[in-house]
């Protein structure tokens, strides 16, 4: 069990993390892919992925954990079950996407840099929520 509020910081580290991953793979990857156009789809998949899912989706769960009446929580319950299925299908995803080459590295490139920083972003505004529900 830990302080409510300590869950958005944990919900930050394991976003930061998600987020530095894949974003990661996708500048490794972007070797030989650095074009504008490129540059240009990454930047839409992360405006995309930010503006329809991470930002409201941070939003959801610092509003769902302030909203708790108990002070202290199973550390699990910085998501939703809903939320935990969608990871755990993107990540099942990803690797299996990877593993058995089925898209191209361009596309790798590509999307994985702008949903890995929309990823980032997200773990920032967790920590960033954190810090404030602390004051």
């Amino acid at each position: 069990m830990i302080k409510k509020n300590n869950l958005l910081l944990l919900a930050s580290l394991v976003w930061l993390v998600a987020g530095f991953n894949i974003l990661k793979i996708g500048i490794e990857t972007y070797t030989g892919y650095v074009t504008f156009f490129n540059l240009f789809l990454s930047v839409l998949v992360f405006v995309t992925f930010w503006f329809m899912i991470f930002s409201k989706l941070v939003t959801k769960h610092t509003l769902r954990i302030d909203h708790y009446d108990e002070e202290k929580q199973f550390f699990l319950k910085f998501f939703d079950v809903k939320s935990f299925l969608i990871m755990a299908v993107m990540i099942i995803g990803g690797v299996t996407i990877r593993t058995f080459h089925l898209l191209p590295n361009r596309f790798i490139a590509v999307f994985y840099t702008g949903l890995g920083t929309a990823l980032f972003l997200a773990g920032v505004l967790f920590g960033i929520n954190f810090f404030k529900a602390k004051k």
